[in-house]
């Protein structure tokens, strides 16, 4: 095990699939139109709570026992979209058995101009020694 740092970025990229979102939308039952039937550019909408898996992602890499999220949806993600999380470790704090942390994520992706957010928030949980 990896003991976690205060201020240590990970970052994770990812374009969700239409099969994804589809898969998610039947296991989810959020079966919406707008998740399951494309748009006029043949995109479907990523539901929220998919995107919110990202930060999971590196939560695994680090051993992870997520205690509570909280997180903002900023603007729409679509199929084919890649969206960059990044998660900082904000807060670090080493006990007998275990570090409780507090990390903030910040998911983006490239818009017509700039970089844009998607999604901000921040994970709590905890990594057993």
């Amino acid at each position: 095990m990896i003991s976690p740092i205060e201020g240590d970025a990970h970052v994770v990229e990812r374009a969700f699939s239409t099969e994804e979102v589809r898969q998610f939308a039947a296991l989810s039952r959020d079966d919406q139109p707008r998740h399951t039937e494309t748009d006029e550019d043949g995109r479907l909408l990523v539901h929220g709570l998919l995107t919110a898996t990202l930060p999971t992602e590196v939560g695994g890499e680090l051993g992870v026992l997520a205690r509570s999220f909280s997180f903002e949806f900023l603007r729409p993600v679509y199929t084919g979209e890649t969206v960059r999380c990044e998660c900082v470790l904000d807060d670090v704090r080493e006990r007998d058995d275990r570090y409780d942390l507090s990390v903030d994520v910040t998911c983006t992706r490239e818009g017509d101009e700039r970089t844009e957010s998607v999604m901000v928030g921040t994970v709590t949980g905890l990594v057993w020694k």
